[in-house]
């Protein structure tokens, strides 16, 4: 099985409702940051789940920052790479309330 399988698909955010056009690497919202758990490895669409995932902080240093989002139903955390479109006052709101 891929543990990567690119797949560019637009949509509208479950949770502030901005739609969002992918691009194959897409995996949250630009706009508010937050997520929808629907993989089980990236792209393949297989997670059962669907909840919602909250960013709830950043990780990384010198270049390499990831999101890090919570499953409101199940409780996973998951790391996601930051992309050039991200708000970035919406990132530097997350990384402040990290303390």
């Amino acid at each position: 099985m891929k543990r990567f399988q690119r797949r560019i698909e637009d949509f509208v955010c479950a949770h502030c409702g901005v739609k969002v056009v992918g691009d194959g690497y897409t995996n949250h919202c630009p706009q508010c940051l937050w997520s929808k758990h629907v993989d089980i490895n990236p792209g393949d669409r297989a997670a059962t789940c669907g909840g919602l995932m909250e960013p709830i902080r950043v990780d990384g240093g010198s270049g390499e920052y990831r999101l890090v989002h919570l499953c409101h139903d199940c409780g996973i955390e998951r790391r996601n790479k930051m992309e050039k479109g991200d708000d970035i006052n919406a990132l530097i709101t997350l990384a402040a309330e990290q303390g």
